[in-house]
């Protein structure tokens, strides 16, 4: 069984630090890079561009709101052809700088609030599906498993790769406990093994509760601003290998190919 392992990188900024983002890329099997809108900027994006194909990364862009105040968690309300425009800048500023390593952006996850409101609301998720499928049809559209994105893109028919998050718990609804509740986030190395673990094999979400969610799960996400967070990466990546799983960038995944 394949897996992919994902992480967002390059979001330097005054809420984030990219101090880990070498040694993440040394774990991690495709990159989701920050371009500029809620962290980062072009120096950032060369680092993690250069560092990833030196360690056979494939390259995703993370667009968001041009919110870098708020790191891009802030829900704002625009336009179908703001959306749009946001998305294609976005991908465009990273896809020029990635040619100069003769690499190209195989996936898209958008960021933040605008991936939670896409989670939600059907017609947001539909223009963000239409805009990406626009860009190139071959890019692998990265989405929350069960989420909104992921019914849109199908009928699309578009190339989904659905994620679960390791550090994250859920609730009864598949959404992500608010990280205003005191359990929201999974710190220990030791759960977040054993939560990704179950959760891929079952093919399915472990909610807080207890409950289990019927899902597809083709990429676990791990973020990994701070020490911990790089345990758990490390602890994650072995169990994952140590119980069979076959580790795979998301273009070199079976179901793209």
């Amino acid at each position: 069984m394949e897996i992919n392992i994902n992480c967002d990188l390059g979001e330097k900024s005054k809420h984030h630090s990219n101090k880990y983002d070498p040694d993440l890329l040394k774990i991690v099997n495709s990159a989701n890079v920050a371009c500029g809108y809620h962290a980062g900027d072009e120096e950032t994006m060369h680092q993690v561009i250069e560092i990833s194909k030196k360690n056979g990364v494939s390259i995703g862009a993370h667009p968001s709101f041009n919110d870098p105040e708020n790191f891009g968690r802030e829900r704002m309300n625009l336009s179908t052809a703001e959306v749009e425009k946001l998305i294609i800048d976005q991908y465009e500023i990273l896809q020029k700088i990635a040619s100069k390593y003769g690499e190209n952006v195989t996936h898209i996850k958008p960021h933040g609030a605008l991936n939670n409101m896409a989670c939600e609301d059907i017609d947001l998720a539909t223009t963000l599906a239409k805009c990406i499928k626009g860009i190139n049809k071959d890019l692998i559209y990265l989405v929350p498993t069960g989420s909104k994105m992921e019914q849109t893109a199908k009928k699309l028919d578009m190339k989904i790769a659905c994620e679960i998050f390791a550090d994250r718990n859920y609730e009864d609804d598949g959404n992500l406990v608010s990280r205003k509740k005191p359990h929201a986030l999974i710190t220990d190395p030791e759960k977040a093994k054993k939560h990704v673990l179950k959760m891929v094999k079952t093919q399915s979400l472990n909610c807080h509760s207890g409950k289990q969610i019927p899902c597809e799960i083709d990429s676990v996400c791990i973020h990994g601003d701070n020490q911990s967070s790089l345990a758990t990466a490390r602890s994650i990546k072995e169990n994952l290998t140590e119980n069979g799983l076959k580790l795979k960038k998301l273009n070199e995944m079976k179901k793209f190919i």
